[in-house]
C-alpha cells in the first residue's frame, strides 16, 4: 500500500506543476495582451510594451518567449524595430491555403473560416505563407468573406512539383497543385530541360506580385507523361526521401545482423509451439502482426502477435529519429516507401514463417458473447507456421480451395473456421454497438514490367481481411484500457463527435432527399443515428452520396496523448498497437507497455515518456495526413496514364459527386473524371444543393447516384486529372472536339 501511495503522489506531482507552469504562462500572455490593447494603435518597444505590461525582472525571459509565440501565431508583428498588435489594427493571422490565376484562399488561424482573395490582394503570398489579412465589406468570392493580405508573416520555403511548358520562348512551370499559374524558370541553369518535363521546383526570387516570382529547379524526372516520374515527384515535393540516410542504412545493418541474443530469447514467453500464422496480402514483405486462437469451455483465447520493432529501434537513435521524421510507410502503386530500413522491416523485424522472432503479444480472453473478459501483453518469442495469403484463405472459407492451397495450410483449416466464428461474433457485437460502418474503394494498380499502369481493379475486402481487422481492434483496445487503466503517458487513436455546423448540413441534404433523419436532434448525430441512415440507402442509388457525405461530416481520427474516445468505433479505449514496423504512434506505444510489463516505476514510466507522447502524437496525425496526399496523388497519375489509351472510349459510371464546376463521374474499376459543366448539353444549368444539376429548359437534371453513360475525351497524367463528356448516340471524339 505504501508503494502504491508514492507512485500516486509523483503523478499528481507531476501533472501539479505542469499545470502551474501553464496557468502562469497564460496570466503573462493576458498581462501583453491588455497592454497592447491599452497602446491601441501606437507603435511601441520592447522596453516599453514591458513598461505597460508590469513585466518584473523575475519574468523577463518569459516575457521574451510569450513575445515570440505571439509574434508566431500573428498577433504580434515587427517593423523597424517598434512592436504592434495585429487586433488592434482589425488584422486576422491566416495562412494561404489555396491560389489559382485570379484568386486565392486564406484560412484563419483562429477560427479556422476560410476567405477569398482576390489575386491582386494577394500581395505576391504562395500556398503556406503566414499572413495578416483584413476582411473586406464587400463579398466577391460568393459564400465566402472577401479579404486582403497585408503582411506576409512568414514565408514558406514552397517546393513543388510541375511541368515544364514553352510560353513564348521563355521555359515556364505550371504546378501540379496549390498554384495555378505558370511560374518562370530562373535563368542559366544547366539541365537540358523539354518542353513537358516532369521537374521538382522551389520559389528563388520573390515578387511583389505572382508574376515576379521565379522558380528554381531542383531536379529532373523526365516526361510527365509517365506515371512513375510523376510520382517521384509529387513524392520529393511533399519532403519525403525513398533513401535512407547512410547512418541509418549502417546502424540498421548492425542490428540485423546481431540478430536475436540468446539471453533475450530465454528471457521470453516461449510461444514457438503454438499455432501462430501471419496473414496479409500476396506481396506483403513487412509481415508485422500473426494471430493465435483457442476455443474454451467458457468463450476464446485470442493472441495477437506483433513485431516487436521497440527492442530493436531504441528510443534517441538514427533508426527512431528517422522512423519519428516519417512517421508512417507510404504506400501506392507497386512502391512502398517504408518507415523503416528493409533490413529490419522485411528482415529481423518481419515475422517471416518458419523463423524465430521476438514479438510483443496481447493475449486476451473473450466469452462466448464476445466480450473482452481479460487481457495481459508479455514479451515473446514465435515462430509463424505459414505466410497467409488473403485470398487462398478466403478460398478455404468459401470451400473452393485448390489442392495446392489445402496443402499449404495442412493443419490450419480447422483454425481458420474458428476464426471466422469468433470475428462473426465480434462483428455482430461491433454492429450492435451502433459502429459506423462507411464504405470506401480502394483501388488496385496493376503495373507491367516498366512500371507502366495496364489496369485498375476495385480493391475488394473479403471475409479474412474482415477477420484480422476484427481482431487487430481487439488488440488495440487492450492496449488502449492497458494503457488508460495503468494512468500511464499514452497515444491513443481519438476520433471527435462530428461538428454541430456539418450535422446540420447533413440534415438539410437529408430532409431534401427525404431520407429520414429523425435519430438526429440539435445537431447532434450518434454513431447508432448515422448507422441507421446508412442502412436505409444501402443497395440504392443514392448510398454513393450519402456514404460521402457522412464521411465529411465526420471529424478526421487523430493521435492523441487525452484520451476522448472514439465516436465512430463506439470505444471509449482504442489505439494503434499492431503496427510498429509502418506505423510510430505503435512503436511508441510498444515502448511505454514494453516498460510498464519488464517491471519499470510507474513514476519513472510518467517522467520518460510525459515529454514525449504528446510531439510523438502530433507527429504522427501530420505524417498520416502527409501519406494519404502522397498516396492519393500519385495514384491519380496513374489512373489517369492507364486511362489515357482509353481517349474517345465509352463507359458507363455513375455520378458520385457535384461541385460547382461540374459533375465527378467513377467507373466501375473506381477511375473518377470530371464533367465539366460548360460541356454538358447546351442550356442554362443550376446547381442545387450540392446534389445535382438542374437545365432550365431541358428539364434535364444530372444527380449524385444517376448511372450515366461518359466518353473519355482527355487524361492529363501529369495532374491526374480525367475529364469525360455525356455520351450521346453515334458520337466521336471528333464531334466533341469541334463542338468545343
Amino acid at each position: 500500500m505504501e508503494q502504491k501511495k508514492k507512485k500516486t503522489k509523483a503523478k499528481v506531482k507531476y501533472s501539479r506543476n505542469d499545470s502551474a507552469g501553464a496557468e502562469k504562462k497564460n496570466s503573462l500572455e493576458k498581462k501583453v495582451q491588455q497592454a497592447l490593447l491599452q497602446l491601441k494603435r501606437k507603435p511601441t518597444t520592447l522596453k516599453e510594451l514591458a513598461k505597460a505590461a508590469r513585466i518584473q525582472a523575475h519574468e523577463q525571459d518569459e516575457f521574451l518567449g510569450c513575445l515570440k509565440e505571439m509574434k508566431q501565431r500573428g498577433q504580434l508583428f515587427e517593423e523597424k524595430h517598434r512592436l504592434f498588435y495585429s487586433k488592434n489594427f482589425g488584422l486576422s493571422p491566416g495562412e494561404i491555403s489555396k491560389i489559382n490565376e485570379t484568386y486565392g484562399f486564406v484560412k484563419k488561424l483562429d477560427t479556422e473560416e476560410e476567405l477569398f482573395v482576390p489575386g491582386r490582394f494577394l500581395h505576391g503570398a504562395m500556398p503556406g505563407d503566414m499572413v495578416l489579412v483584413k476582411t473586406m465589406p464587400d463579398s466577391k468570392g460568393g459564400d465566402l468573406p472577401t479579404a486582403e493580405v497585408i503582411k506576409i508573416i512568414e514565408k514558406n520555403d514552397l517546393s513543388f512539383s510541375g511541368r515544364v511548358v514553352k510560353r513564348a520562348g521563355s521555359l515556364m512551370i505550371v504546378p501540379d497543385k496549390y498554384v495555378r499559374f505558370p511560374i518562370q524558370v530562373k535563368r542559366g541553369q544547366n539541365m537540358k530541360l523539354k518542353d513537358g518535363d516532369k521537374v521538382l521546383a522551389r520559389i528563388s526570387t520573390r515578387g511583389e506580385r505572382h508574376s515576379g516570382h521565379i522558380a528554381q529547379i531542383v531536379k529532373a524526372y523526365g516526361s510527365s507523361e509517365t506515371a512513375g516520374n510523376c510520382a517521384k515527384a509529387i513524392v520529393e515535393s511533399a519532403g519525403v526521401h525513398y533513401d535512407f540516410p547512410p547512418e541509418v542504412e549502417a546502424e540498421a545493418a548492425l542490428v540485423s545482423q546481431a540478430g536475436i541474443h540468446p539471453k533475450e530469447a530465454a528471457g521470453r514467453l516461449d510461444l514457438r509451439q503454438d499455432v501462430i500464422f501471419t496473414i496479409d496480402g500476396a506481396d506483403s514483405k513487412d509481415l508485422d502482426d500473426a494471430v493465435s486462437i483457442q476455443k474454451t469451455e467458457y468463450g476464446w483465447k485470442l493472441g495477437v502477435h506483433i513485431a516487436d520493432v521497440s527492442y530493436y529501434v531504441q528510443h534517441g537513435s538514427s533508426l527512431d529519429r528517422e522512423a519519428f521524421e516519417r512517421g508512417t510507410s507510404i504506400y501506392y502503386a507497386a512502391s512502398v516507401i517504408p518507415m523503416l530500413p528493409k533490413e529490419l522491416s522485411n528482415g529481423i523485424c518481419s515475422l517471416n514463417p518458419g523463423e524465430d522472432r521476438l514479438a510483443f503479444s496481447a493475449l486476451m480472453e473473450l466469452d462466448a458473447a464476445g466480450e473482452m473478459t481479460s487481457y495481459s501483453f508479455k514479451k515473446t518469442i514465435i515462430r509463424s507456421r505459414v505466410k497467409g495469403v488473403y485470398a487462398e484463405v478466403n478460398e478455404i472459407l468459401k470451400g473452393t480451395a485448390s489442392a495446392e492451397i489445402l496443402n499449404k495450410y495442412d493443419g490450419l483449416t480447422d483454425t481458420i473456421f474458428e476464426m471466422r466464428e469468433l470475428a462473426g461474433i465480434l462483428s455482430k457485437r461491433r454492429a450492435s454497438r451502433g459502429a459506423v460502418d462507411l464504405s470506401s474503394q480502394e483501388s488496385k494498380i496493376i503495373l507491367d514490367e516498366n512500371g507502366i499502369a495496364v489496369d485498375i481493379l476495385p480493391r475488394v475486402q473479403g471475409e479474412s481481411e474482415s477477420i484480422i481487422e476484427e481482431f487487430m481492434l481487439q488488440a488495440n483496445q487492450a492496449a488502449a484500457k492497458m494503457g488508460g487503466g495503468k494512468q500511464l503517458p499514452f497515444l491513443y487513436r481519438v476520433h471527435e463527435k462530428p461538428p454541430k455546423e456539418k450535422v446540420e448540413d447533413l440534415v438539410n441534404l437529408l430532409n431534401t432527399l427525404g431520407i429520414n433523419c429523425a435519430g438526429i436532434r440539435d445537431g447532434a448525430a450518434s454513431p447508432a443515428a448515422l448507422s441507421a441512415i446508412l442502412k436505409q440507402v444501402r443497395g440504392k442509388p443514392l448510398e454513393l452520396l450519402i456514404n460521402n457525405q457522412i464521411l465529411r461530416t465526420m471529424a478526421k481520427a487523430v493521435y492523441s496523448d487525452r484520451n476522448i474516445g472514439h465516436f465512430g468505433l463506439v470505444m471509449d479505449d482504442y489505439s494503434h498497437f499492431t503496427s510498429p514496423i509502418r506505423r510510430y504512434p505503435d512503436l511508441m506505444i510498444h515502448r511505454i507497455l514494453s516498460a510498464y510489463v519488464t517491471g519499470m516505476r510507474p513514476e519513472n514510466i510518467v517522467k520518460r515518456f510525459e515529454p514525449l507522447v504528446k510531439p510523438a502524437a502530433n507527429q504522427s496525425s501530420a505524417r498520416e495526413i502527409r501519406a494519404m496526399n502522397i498516396e492519393r496523388d500519385c495514384e491519380d497519375c496513374y489512373k489517369a496514364e492507364y486511362m489515357k489509351k482509353y481517349i474517345g472510349h465509352v463507359f458507363d459510371g455513375v455520378i458520385s459527386s457535384v461541385a460547382p464546376h461540374g459533375l465527378y463521374v467513377q467507373l466501375p474499376n473506381t477511375v473518377e473524371g470530371m464533367i465539366r459543366v460548360e460541356n454538358l448539353p447546351d442550356d442554362e444549368y443550376e446547381y442545387e444543393m450540392k446534389v445535382q444539376f438542374a437545365g432550365k429548359y431541358s428539364k434535364r437534371v444530372y444527380r449524385v447516384g444517376d448511372a450515366i453513360r461518359i466518353m473519355v475525351v482527355a487524361s492529363d497524367v501529369s495532374s491526374g486529372k480525367i475529364d469525360f463528356t455525356p455520351y450521346t448516340e453515334g458520337m466521336t471524339l471528333e464531334d466533341f472536339q469541334q463542338n468545343k
